[in-house]
């Protein structure tokens, strides 16, 4: 996608570092000094006035080589609370942007001082999109409510099981697009009224824009976009048994907030069909999102002044 864009990329390869016990951490432990001499070489290749970062395992290497050849580093936090990336990043950053109010709380007092709240940065297009284009490209009819349903970059294999097993009984009342992940089309399913792809780019604004509700994890990135775009929402958040626990802060926060439906655990295909019913008659409660494209955007090209 980034080459598409006509953007130069270089890949890092490093080590994750991961919460629980995995013997994965002794072998990627020794990845990441790798990772920092690959940063290194790619920095001074680019000789960049600043660094962006948006977290994750693979930023920390890059960060500290940015630290390390004294190019001043801005990063940027999604989640309510901050993963172990910025939290590491946050000592090396001259500026922290964050997309919440709340997220202070988890910043240590020394720091506070380089702390921007800005918002989160959404792309222009998804503002864009085109109703007609969207029942165009799906081939679905203005009768039926279309629901959106994504589970990430990488798909969730929990809500794409919901799915299916609901499938009949959706059907009946709803227009499906399905955002399954790469790999995970079934080639057994050709139903009237749903769709289903690995994932979407171009299309994505069209088909959010007849969507009446989105089924989604609780990637801060995709709820902000659901915020921006006044949607009802029922969001499944990945537990603490696969991940740290950030997807159901967003979920909790942005459900108070927008006035969202929220379902975790183990969820049984009735659950699933209530849940959906009683989403649908939400109302959306929340004002503008705030879009901190521009203001990020500021502080790169002043390099974090």
């Amino acid at each position: 996608m980034i080459k598409k864009a006509g953007v130069d990329y270089e890949g890092v390869h490093t080590g994750k570092l991961r919460r629980y016990f995995s013997w994965e951490n002794f072998w990627d432990t020794l990845k990441v000094p790798l990772g920092i001499i690959s940063s290194i070489k790619i920095l001074k290749k680019y000789d960049p006035d600043v660094i962006f970062s948006k977290g994750g395992y693979v930023s920390v290497p890059v960060m500290a080589a940015g630290y390390y050849l004294k190019v001043p580093i801005i990063t940027h936090e999604s989640d309510i609370v901050p993963g172990m990336a910025n939290k590491i990043g946050f000592k090396m950053a001259k500026k922290i942007c964050l997309s919440f109010e709340k997220s202070k709380d988890y910043i240590a007092d020394d720091l506070k001082r380089k702390v921007i709240v800005t918002g989160t940065p959404i792309r222009k297009d998804i503002f864009k999109g085109n109703e007609n284009e969207g029942y165009r490209f799906t081939g679905f009819d203005r009768y039926r409510p279309v629901i959106l349903v994504m589970g990430g970059s990488r798909g969730a294999m929990q809500i794409n099981e919901l799915v299916r097993s609901s499938l009949d009984e959706l059907l009946r009342h709803y227009q499906i697009v399905h955002l399954v992940g790469r790999g995970n089309i079934d080639i057994s399913l050709h139903k009237k009224g749903y769709k289903q792809f690995e994932y979407l780019n171009e299309e994505m604004k069209d088909v959010y824009a007849i969507s009446k509700m989105v089924i989604s994890r609780g990637g801060a990135n995709s709820l902000s976009e659901i915020a921006a775009l006044k949607k009802k929402a029922l969001i499944i958040p990945l537990g603490k048994a696969s991940s740290r626990g950030d997807q159901i802060d967003n979920a909790e926060y942005f459900c108070k907030k927008f006035g969202w439906s929220v379902l975790s655990g183990e969820i049984s295909r009735e659950q699933f069909i209530d849940a959906i019913k009683m989403a649908l008659k939400n109302e959306f409660i929340g004002g503008n999102f705030k879009n901190g494209c521009r203001e990020i955007v500021d502080l790169i090209l002043n390099k974090g002044r």
